[in-house]
């Protein structure tokens, strides 16, 4: 179920709605002028800001709080729109196989790793989602379906973000110094860097057609975001405490899905499928500002060494498991 709000708790949520907004298109104008730079690293640098400097006033809190879970899952449905299935299928089956193999294995050997370094469960699923499938938006995502605390969430996501960027830049550069061709190196970078919008920049850097490659490959991961989703609901509910517990299938999973099928079954105006890329980019800038906003830097600082080994780990993770596409893929 969709929840409503009253008229005065909108109204009460607009200045900190507008504050998001506006620094989501900050981030938007920087990330244009810019393209290295990209959006969800600016907004959360934004938001860090914003919050290190002790100035956000009482008045946009309730706002802030609906930006980061709200507005971030009207940003995760549309990424929907952006999966072209035939795409992704025309990658071969063998190099599907790799994306589901980053995904699953991805999360079962970060969640492993986890437990060795006495990171907290709650915490290591975020690591373990947001890093193997899709970034801040995954982590984001999995807080709508498995209650976390604002504090871990914008740890992960910083985390997440300074990681991606890192692989962004790392896997171009380690493909051609394994001799990949273009195409090889943008499916690796498609099948191990966080970010779609990171895979974005990964690929312009190879240029041509490899842009192509690494985004079908990106997207094949995304496309696994809603199962994963709903298999973390499903064991939510079962472990839930209380009589409250989260719903079946949230219902941005279910648009996220309803959306995935509509790009499928209907051939969509160009500028329709512009106009939702538009509103989901600026969604997610909007959100990621509000999650950096939410993370007081003093708890940045004491971020634990174990979650920080964590992340490292699991970017290594992902990168190794998702090299094989790199020599599945035709240069």
């Amino acid at each position: 179920m969709v929840e409503t709000r009253a008229p005065g708790a909108l109204s009460g949520a607009l200045p900190g709605l507008l504050l998001a907004g506006g620094a989501g298109a900050v981030a938007l104008a920087v990330h244009a002028a810019v393209p290295a730079l990209g959006a969800t690293l600016v907004a959360v640098a934004l938001g860090l800001a914003a919050a290190a400097s002790g100035r956000l006033p009482q008045v946009v809190r309730p706002g802030l709080g609906t930006a980061s879970r709200g507005v971030l899952r009207v940003g995760v449905a549309l990424l929907g729109l952006q999966l072209v299935l035939d795409d992704v299928l025309a990658l071969g089956w063998p190099v599907v196989a790799v994306v589901v193999g980053v995904v699953a294995l991805g999360i079962t050997a970060t969640l492993a790793v986890g437990r060795v370094l006495g990171v907290p469960p709650d915490q290591a699923l975020l690591v373990a989602c947001g890093f193997s499938i899709c970034g801040a938006a995954a982590v984001a995502a999995l807080d709508g379906v498995r209650r976390s605390r604002a504090e871990d969430v914008a740890r992960v996501v910083a985390l997440v973000v300074v990681c991606g960027s890192v692989a962004m830049l790392a896997v171009p550069l380690l493909g051609t110094v394994l001799g990949l061709p273009p195409a090889s190196t943008a499916a690796w970078a498609g099948a191990s860097v966080h970010e779609v919008g990171q895979v974005v920049v990964a690929g312009g850097l190879l240029g041509g057609a490899a842009l192509e490659v690494a985004v079908a490959v990106k997207l094949g991961r995304v496309l696994l975001l809603a199962p994963v989703l709903a298999v973390v609901a499903v064991r939510a509910r079962r472990t839930a405490p209380g009589v409250r517990r989260p719903p079946l299938v949230p219902a941005f999973v279910v648009a996220f899905v309803a959306l995935v099928a509509l790009r499928a079954a209907v051939p969509l105006p160009d500028g329709l499928l512009a106009s939702a890329g538009a509103v989901q980019a600026a969604a997610l800038a909007t959100a990621m500002f509000a999650l950096g906003c939410s993370l007081d830097p003093g708890a940045l600082r004491r971020t634990g060494r174990p979650l920080v080994l964590l992340a490292l780990a699991a970017t290594g993770v992902v990168g190794l498991l998702g090299l094989p596409a790199a020599y599945l893929v035709a240069g």
